[in-house]
C-alpha cells in the first residue's frame, strides 16, 4: 500500500512537472471554454489521434461556429466539412446532438446541457465523452479514463498484469485529490504526459482489459463507406453507377449500402442512392 501511494504520488508529480514545462498549449480546443467548441473536439479525437484533429477541428468550427448554425444546415453539408477524418457517423451524431441542444436548450438560459447525465444523453456521446466536456468545458471533477491517461497509469503502476477502467478509475481519482490541480488542469497534464510517454515508445495500452488492435484501413469496410459517401455528396447514383466508379465487388457495396442506410447516412429515393436530409 505504502509502494502504491509512493508510484502515486510520483505520477502526479511527473504529470505535474511535465505539464509546466511542455504542455500542448498549440491544441485549439484548449483556449476555449466553450462547451459547443469541446464536444466537438472530443468527438472528433474519438479514435483519431490529437494532431490530426487540428485542422479539421479548426476547419468545421469555421464553418459552423455554434450549435444554432450547425442545427440548421444538412447532414450533406456536415459530412462535406467532415470528409477526410473517417468514421463519418461521428459527423451525424453531432449535427443530432446541435439539433437537440438548439431545439432543447435555446428555451432556457443556458444554452448547452450542464450536467454529465444531461450531455450523456446526446447522441454519440458516452462515458468518458460526457465527463471529459464536463470537466473542460465546466471544470467539473469528473473522474474517467482514455487512451493517454490508461498509458501513464500502466507505466507508473500498471506492473505486468491487464486492468480494466473499473480498476483504474479509483487509482484517477485518488490521483486527482493529491494533485490539488483543477479538473482540466490536472486532465490535461495527464493527457499530455500520456501523448510524451507514447512518443517515447511507451506503448502499453495493450494491458487495458478494453484493448483492440485496430484493422488495417486499406481495403477495409471503413475505408469503402468513406468512397461510397465521397460519390454521393457529388451526385446520387444507383448501385450499378456506384459498381461502375467504385473498384469493390457489388456484394460489399450492397452490404455497406445498407448498414449507411440503417445509420441513417444514406437514403435510398427510387432507385437512387443519396446522403440522407
Amino acid at each position: 500500500m505504502r509502494q502504491r501511494k509512493a508510484d502515486l504520488n510520483k505520477l502526479v508529480w511527473e504529470a505535474r512537472r511535465h505539464y509546466l514545462e511542455d504542455a500542448r498549449t498549440h491544441l485549439p480546443w484548449r483556449a476555449t471554454r466553450d462547451p459547443y467548441k469541446i464536444l466537438v473536439s472530443e468527438v472528433m479525437l474519438q479514435q483519431t489521434p490529437a494532431e490530426r484533429v487540428i485542422p479539421y477541428y479548426k476547419k468545421f468550427i469555421r464553418t459552423f461556429p455554434s450549435a444554432k448554425v450547425l442545427a440548421r444546415v444538412s447532414l450533406a453539408n456536415v459530412l462535406s466539412v467532415w470528409q477526410g477524418l473517417g468514421y463519418n457517423r461521428r459527423a451525424k451524431f453531432l449535427h443530432q446532438a446541435a439539433k437537440i441542444i438548439n431545439n432543447k436548450y435555446s428555451r432556457y438560459d443556458r444554452r448547452f446541457p450542464n450536467t454529465v447525465e444531461e450531455i450523456e444523453k446526446l447522441p454519440g456521446v458516452g462515458h468518458y465523452t460526457a465527463r471529459a466536456v464536463a470537466a473542460f468545458a465546466f471544470n467539473s471533477p469528473e473522474v474517467f479514463v482514455e487512451t493517454n491517461i490508461r498509458t501513464v497509469f500502466f507505466y507508473h503502476m500498471g506492473g505486468r498484469r491487464t486492468l480494466s477502467d473499473a480498476e483504474l478509475l479509483p487509482l484517477v481519482a485518488r490521483a486527482f485529490r493529491e494533485s490539488h490541480m483543477e479538473p482540466r488542469e490536472f486532465y490535461s497534464a495527464l493527457m499530455d504526459y500520456g501523448a510524451h510517454l507514447k512518443k517515447q515508445g511507451m506503448r502499453l495500452n495493450a494491458r487495458s482489459a478494453h484493448y483492440k488492435k485496430q484493422s488495417a484501413f486499406e481495403g477495409s469496410a471503413r475505408q469503402l463507406r468513406g468512397v461510397i459517401l465521397r460519390e454521393l455528396l457529388v451526385h446520387h447514383a444507383t448501385l450499378a453507377l456506384l459498381v461502375h466508379r467504385i473498384p469493390r465487388s457489388r456484394e460489399e457495396l450492397t452490404h455497406e449500402l445498407t448498414r449507411l442506410t440503417a445509420e441513417g447516412l444514406v437514403s435510398l429515393r427510387g432507385r437512387y442512392f443519396a446522403i440522407h436530409k
